[in-house]
């Protein structure tokens, strides 16, 4: 893929009305993120903007609930026709395979693709000694971020999300064919913001991520296309 390809712009905005503006401002830009806020406020119609567009969707509700709710969940977003749709990993196998089966069931009932399902690892957001103090989870980090990748491939999903701080050991350990989805992906001129376990676009590439989700680097940009085009410049 080019590299153009790879990086998946986050539409972390609060209405349809300012996502919009964006995809005017970014007309190159093929993959988007829609994630909980703009979903919440617009609803489906986003999605429906979004294909109009010819954009990719990468639908990021990081779903986490009991495997009844979760397949419920999955099988009605299995109708949006998007391409990657997100789940905690930590809902458990049961949770995860019920997750899988129902998404597929969606995508069916309307005679379209089955989006990708991909688990949560562990947020970016989080380090270390949250990990360890706030969540009172004894392993380290990039072994628990490995377990979480692992119970994902062994229920039979698409691939996980990971910090890039994390994507070369699940790359060795879960194959080629594991779609890995990096956010906490920051150029060097950019602010860092809220995430806690962040690199840069090509060492993340580098390191073995299939796609970059980067939002405000991008979005918040005075000139989001020209912001896109010079994190492209450097990947390539």
């Amino acid at each position: 893929m080019n590299a153009d390809n790879r990086i998946i712009v986050a539409l972390d905005v609060s209405s349809q009305e300012e996502a919009i503006a964006l995809l005017d401002k970014l007309p190159q830009v093929s993959f988007c993120k829609v994630g909980l806020e703009l979903f919440v406020s617009s609803g489906p119609g986003i999605l429906e903007i979004l294909k109009q567009r010819e954009k990719r969707i990468f639908l990021d509700l990081k779903f986490h609930d009991i495997p009844n709710t979760v397949a419920g969940a999955c099988r009605a977003a299995g109708k949006y026709n998007v391409d990657l749709l997100t789940i905690h990993s930590t809902c458990g196998k049961d949770a995860l395979k019920a997750a899988q089966l129902a998404l597929t069931e969606g995508a069916a009932a309307v005679d379209k693709p089955s989006p990708k399902l991909i688990a949560i690892t562990l947020l970016t957001s989080l380090n270390s000694r949250q990990l360890a103090f706030e969540l009172k989870i004894p392993l380290e980090l990039p072994e628990y971020a490995l377990h979480m990748a692992l119970l994902a491939k062994e229920t039979g999903l698409a691939g996980a999300v990971c910090s890039p701080q994390e994507v070369e050991q699940l790359r060795m350990s879960c194959g080629d064919d594991f779609v890995l989805v990096c956010p906490g992906v920051r150029p060097k001129w950019a602010e860092g913001g809220d995430q806690k376990r962040s690199m840069t676009p090509k060492a993340a590439l580098k390191a073995g991520a299939d796609y970059l989700v980067i939002g405000r680097p991008i979005t918040a940009a005075d000139d989001p296309a020209a912001a896109f085009a010079r994190i492209c410049e450097e990947l390539e």
